[in-house]
């Protein structure tokens, strides 16, 4: 399972639902974007060395051509409709090129594709 930005933040955050959401699958996953938006999120090095930390617990999918492509198939179709953004995107294509169940509490952005399988992550 790949598991969303936001799920991971809910986490970091210790919310126990979150953590129970990416406990209970043994193959997860994050694409190299969520590391990338977690890193960005930081906001001292102590908060970054953190989150690398908690990141060795995930294999990270790193982007191909063919996610590339997908995504950006993904932003012609979907953006207008359901405010999809890039990174969304690529993360959308990187479950959907692995085949992988997607985690993740956004809903809206990843309900219009339909060759994504959503599992919808509820915080509270």
């Amino acid at each position: 399972m790949l598991i969303d930005t936001d799920v991971l933040i809910w986490v970091l955050r210790g919310n126990a639902r979150a953590v129970r959401a990416v406990d209970r699958d043994a193959d997860r996953a994050v694409s190299v974007v969520t590391c990338m938006e977690l890193f960005q999120g930081a906001r001292d090095a102590k908060e970054l060395k953190s989150i690398r930390r908690f990141l060795r617990y995930f294999e990270t999918a790193s982007l191909t051509e063919n996610i590339g492509h997908r995504a950006s198939i993904y932003m012609e179709e979907y953006a207008l409709k359901s405010g999809l953004g890039v990174a969304d995107a690529l993360i959308a294509a990187t479950a959907a090129e692995n085949k992988m169940k997607l985690c993740s509490g956004n809903a809206k952005h990843y309900r219009t594709i339909s060759e994504l399988e959503l599992k919808v992550f509820q915080a509270l």
